[in-house]
């Protein structure tokens, strides 16, 4: 089974965290997760985070450290997630994919129904 290369990004604003549900439509609904999509060809981490998070969000920010990638083997694909810390930098948040959003504190993000991939990321980055 082809790994499918996925980039995610923690976005912080105001000391809290964004994140996402997945709407009922997509793959692992209504799972929160950080947001981000897929890389495509010749594109690098780093831009592809940031045009996602341009494309799903209507906003932009400004990466500042790369995480531990995560490959995680869903029973019907399997994705190399790369998570990115960021900061949110401007726009106006409108959801055009996810169900939901919240803006969190750290610790409140544990009560959040994690897709499994991000399980893992969430744990490394409240770990820092």
């Amino acid at each position: 089974m082809k790994t499918i290369l996925v980039t995610c990004a923690i976005i912080l604003k105001d000391d809290k965290v964004f994140a996402f549900q997945r709407s009922e439509k997509m793959k692992l609904p209504l799972k929160w997760e950080f947001a981000g999509g897929k890389i495509e060809p010749n594109e690098s981490e780093i831009d592809c985070i940031k045009r996602e998070i341009k494309e799903e969000l209507n906003i932009e920010i400004h990466v500042k450290q790369r995480l531990t990638p995560v490959t995680h083997q869903y029973p019907d694909f399997k994705i190399k997630l790369i998570p990115f810390v960021a900061n949110y930098v401007n726009g106006n948040l409108i959801l055009r994919e996810h169900a939901y959003f919240v803006l969190a504190k750290k610790e409140e993000l544990l009560d959040l129904d994690w897709a499994e991939a991000d399980i893992p990321i969430l744990k490394e980055f409240l770990s820092l």
